[in-house]
């Protein structure tokens, strides 16, 4: 990820100042690997030089509170990989550090950024599909089918409580929440840890895929299933929403193209600058027929994230109001899988989130 960010990064203009990690050796590494001008000794070392506008943290899940805090402490905006913290009450306190601060704290949901979700969400504002009556969705993954494949991830004294959901259900529920503008309510969940012991790790606790029904506020059900053991998977992250009037169909891994559905009739979107909506022509970086992808949809949330620095106020930016959304609904997650029952996903930090998401963009 340090390497998706970097690039991110120049592509924006930035300068990279330098580059800290858990040890001065592997920051040189790293330094050396992406072209880094300073390795810093430690984080601290790092917030004291006066030259760093904005701190983008890629470590491990364990260690975001505690670095994000320092950064905000420290008086610098901040882009921190999710989860904020392994706990969700650590992720309020970092939303309300970053309001009284003032400083741009954001999150990388960046498939919001793809121009083609978008297209969807604005088909839905628009009233074009008509009042949401249903929401299927799923992330797929297979980078961790075997018990010979291995990660800090699946640790969950450094990736914390949840892994399957935490690391891609996360951004399949902020996805559905954006583009339908729905908020997921009440939801019931099954977990299944499909390999309890890998090549580095025993005694694995972190599921391996997660299935989740929910209800939203306004009555729209919904099903979401992810899976990182899924074979021939790779990041097959899709949704289908189901109105009245019309669905639509998104699939990050054919990102180019939107499927529209009737009952008479189907259509299949492109992304082309001139035809679709304002706000997926602003995030189309090459002409039609040119096609973005991951990398194109994390440079323009990083742009967005420096534009919000310098006083803009970018649509859709992922700030952590919604980091704190995500792991409350992490939270429900793992506590209905737990209890075997419905779960509400609370109220009050979302209300908090809501109230404080404008203090952090200036």
């Amino acid at each position: 990820m340090g390497e998706v960010h970097t690039r991110a990064a120049r592509a924006a203009g930035a300068a990279i100042a330098g580059v800290s990690s858990s040890t001065h050796s592997s920051a040189v590494k790293a330094a050396t690997r992406l072209h880094i001008p300073v390795a810093y000794e430690s984080v601290a070392e790092m917030l004291e030089d006066p030259d760093i506008d904005v701190v983008h943290i890629c470590s491990p899940n364990s260690s975001h509170a505690a670095i994000a805090t320092a950064v905000l402490e420290a008086g610098k905006h901040v882009i921190c990989e999710k989860p904020l913290a392994t706990a969700p009450e650590q992720t309020e306190n970092l939303l309300q550090l970053a309001a009284v601060t003032g400083k741009v704290a954001a999150v990388p949901f960046v498939y919001r950024f793809h121009p083609m979700v978008r297209e969807a969400r604005s088909y839905i504002q628009n009233g074009d599909v008509g009042p949401v009556i249903t929401v299927q969705g799923s992330y797929f993954q297979d980078w961790l089918v075997s018990t010979a494949a291995d990660n800090w991830r699946v640790n969950d004294e450094l990736g914390g409580p949840s892994r399957a959901f935490a690391d891609i259900g996360s951004h399949l529920c902020d996805l559905v929440e954006f583009v339908t503008d729905e908020r997921i309510t009440e939801l019931c969940a099954q977990t299944r840890t499909v390999f309890d012991s890998r090549a580095l790790n025993t005694a694995i606790t972190t599921e391996d895929v997660a299935a989740v029904m929910f209800r939203t506020a306004s009555g729209v059900l919904g099903t979401l299933m992810v899976s990182q053991v899924a074979p021939g998977r790779k990041n097959k992250l899709s949704f289908e929403i189901h109105g009245t009037t019309r669905s639509i169909f998104f699939d990050q891994e054919q990102p180019e193209s939107l499927w529209v559905g009737e009952k008479t009739a189907s259509k299949v979107v492109v992304r082309s600058p001139s035809d679709n909506c304002p706000d997926a022509a602003r995030l189309s970086r090459v002409p039609a027929g040119h096609p973005q992808g991951y990398q194109d949809a994390f440079n323009s949330f990083v742009a967005d994230t420096y534009a919000a620095i310098t006083g803009s106020t970018p649509e859709g930016l992922p700030t952590f109001a919604d980091g704190v959304r995500s792991a409350y609904i992490t939270a429900a997650v793992l506590e209905s899988a737990r209890r075997r029952s419905w779960v509400s996903v609370p109220d009050s930090p979302i209300s908090f989130a809501s109230q404080s998401s404008k203090a952090l963009v200036r």
